[in-house]
């Protein structure tokens, strides 16, 4: 499942958002998030996604640009973890 459709996942069961309104063009707040919610939200990304979220590693407030953040923290902290285990193997 792509990083998109796992987000979307987790606002309709966690959230109770319409899935009709998770268009990659809508911001958070559009979808009636509040502060609170979007640190929920991170938290829930976390732990579907067994990463650690930085507070500056979300860039821009659309579905899309939290997505495009998201993926890059997953590429980071895999090619951490792979370095990790290339050094553990020498």
């Amino acid at each position: 499942m792509q990083t998109l459709e796992k987000i979307k996942k987790i606002l309709i069961e966690n959230f109770i958002i319409d899935e009709d309104a998770l268009k990659p063009e809508a911001s958070l707040e559009s979808l009636g998030m509040d502060s609170l919610d979007k640190i929920d939200l991170l938290f829930e990304i976390e732990e579907e996604f067994k990463i650690k979220i930085e507070p500056n590693d979300i860039k821009g407030n659309t579905l899309r640009e939290m997505v495009d953040s998201i993926d890059i923290v997953i590429s980071r902290q895999h090619n951490e973890e792979n370095i990790c285990i290339e050094n553990i193997e020498k």
